[in-house]
């Protein structure tokens, strides 16, 4: 199982919305309970968010590698929750 990291704003309505997704999946595919996310609000913790290369928000990188940046659907957080599990 891979990383998630999540890079958020606590004002960004997009972000609250991949939030929802991200229970929603939660809740209907026990699996992605086990996942570990980390995540970084970019105007708590600036120096971590300064270390990726992204310009919106959410964004999603696993392992390192960015997989979603801006609006989440629920078929993107699903994508980003499959490439996590993918060991």
């Amino acid at each position: 199982m891979k990383k998630i990291m999540m890079f958020t704003m606590a004002s960004c309505p997009y972000c609250r919305a991949a939030l929802r997704y991200i229970d929603e999946l939660s809740a209907k595919y026990p699996v992605y309970k086990a996942l570990e996310i980390e995540m970084i609000d970019e105007n708590v913790q600036p120096s971590i968010a300064a270390q990726y290369d992204y310009f919106y928000v959410p964004t999603f990188y696993v392992d390192g590698t960015k997989l979603h940046e801006g609006v989440a659907t629920l078929d993107a957080v699903k994508m980003v929750f499959d490439a996590a599990l993918d060991s």
